[in-house]
Formats: structure tokens, C-alpha cells, sequence
């Protein structure tokens, strides 16, 4: 990281911005293509490790590519707000995000897809319970895990 004034190192903050970010980008390749979507999410850190959760369709390009290089690269930001300044090259933008690396792992088991969209629900909504699933939706629907080999936070706060 080129700004290690700006880089955030503790895990606790890390994961406070994890937890305010609600969008994630997926970027995978195909055929030295780069592809990226963004993507509601849910996440866990346990024993160390970070996990984020994604769901959606069955089929369709995102998953063709998935299943084939499941190798990903996921990026987060949030905190977004003008720095003005009184010329132009004043002018900056307070941020914070998280960039990291892993594998896409795709959950078949109905006990661990539950698992990943409580996840998902809790972090979207806010909610601290456990939401049901009906069984043909949940038969229908592609859940899929990444398990982050590595990743980095950066914040460029307000000035004071």
C-alpha cells in the first residue's frame, strides 16, 4: 500500500467498516477479460478469518465464470464525502474501503445456505434474528462463500 498513513490496520476497525459497507464487487476473469459486479452481502470473521456470503441465480454469466476461475478479488467502500478546497488541486475525498483476495466456494447444503443468508439478512437489514427460508426458493437459489485469502483497509478521514 503506497499510503500507509491511510491504511487501517486494526481488525476491530477493519470490520466496522465491513460492517458499514452494504455493497461488495466480485471481480473474477474470463478469458483475460476483467468482469466485476456488485453484490449485497453478509460476512463473518471467525477464528481469524473472514467470510463473506452472496446469493443469486442458479445460472447466468457471473456464475459461468465463477465456476470455472473461482479465484476473486472483492472490493467495499463507504464513508464518501467532499473535501473542498479553495483551488481545484484542494480539493480531495474523505472514504474508506477494503480490498482483498480469495475463492469462491458454492454451499449445496441447506443447513449451511441458511447459515450464509442469515448472514446476509442480518447484515442488510440490521436485524439480529433468524429469518426463515422457504425450501423451494432455497433449492433455487445459488449461495455462494468466499473465504478471503487476504485483505487490506484504507480510510481517508474528514479533516478536523
Amino acid at each position: 500500500m503506497r499510503r500507509k498513513d491511510r491504511e487501517i490496520t486494526d481488525i476491530e476497525e477493519l470490520l466496522a467498516v465491513i460492517g458499514r459497507c452494504k455493497v461488495c464487487r466480485l471481480a473474477m476473469a474470463e478469458n483475460n477479460r476483467p468482469y466485476v459486479v456488485p453484490l449485497n452481502f453478509g460476512y463473518e470473521y471467525k477464528n481469524g478469518e473472514l467470510f463473506l456470503y452472496f446469493h443469486g441465480a442458479q445460472a447466468g454469466k457471473k456464475i459461468d465464470i465463477l465456476k470455472k476461475k473461482p479465484r476473486i478479488c472483492f472490493e467495499m467502500d463507504g464513508g464518501h464525502r467532499l473535501i473542498e478546497g479553495r483551488e481545484a488541486h484542494n480539493y480531495s475525498f474523505a472514504y474508506e474501503s477494503i480490498i482483498g483476495f480469495g475463492g469462491v466456494e458454492f454451499v449445496e447444503e441447506d443447513e449451511k445456505k441458511v447459515h450464509g443468508l442469515n448472514l446476509l439478512m442480518k447484515h442488510q437489514t440490521g436485524e439480529d434474528r433468524d429469518f426463515v427460508f422457504d425450501e423451494s426458493r432455497l433449492r433455487e437459489t445459488a449461495v455462494y462463500q468466499v473465504k478471503a485469502r487476504s485483505f487490506t483497509g484504507k480510510r481517508r478521514p474528514l479533516p478536523v
